[in-house]
């Protein structure tokens, strides 16, 4: 029996230290992780990966997470990909925004736990 093969999931995280937790704590639930910290660079590393998830920041210095996420859900070939955001706004308009957008899910960072994060992640990819 052949197994699975991993799924992929990109942390858009411009903030390396947390970028890093995310990495690690996903890594040893199995995940393959990439993570870029900013979202022009995103954009490259969806095409190129086609990762099965994505963990977006919106407070990013370029190209913020809306941006991103607005290019996501545009483009035919990444429109399916699933997107979580995880960012320190929490104002009400902010999470209207993301989830008008396309986002599936929401977090803030600085109210949730990392192993909350991780289970957020499991129930939106089943293996």
């Amino acid at each position: 029996m052949v197994a699975a093969p991993k799924k992929t999931i990109l942390v858009v995280e411009d903030d390396r230290f947390y970028g890093n937790i995310c990495k690690v704590k996903l890594s040893k639930e199995g995940y393959n992780v990439a993570v870029m910290n900013n979202g022009a660079w995103a954009l490259k590393a969806i095409a190129e990966k086609k990762p099965d998830l994505i963990l977006l920041d919106l407070v990013m210095p370029e190209m913020d997470g809306f941006e991103t996420l607005k290019a996501i859900k545009s483009d035919p070939s990444s429109a399916k990909i699933p997107v979580i955001v995880l960012t320190n706004l929490g104002q009400p308009e902010d999470i209207k925004k993301a989830m008008d957008l396309g986002a599936i899910d929401y977090m803030v960072k600085t109210i949730i736990p990392i192993q909350k994060m991780v289970e957020k992640v499991r129930s939106h990819l089943p293996s």
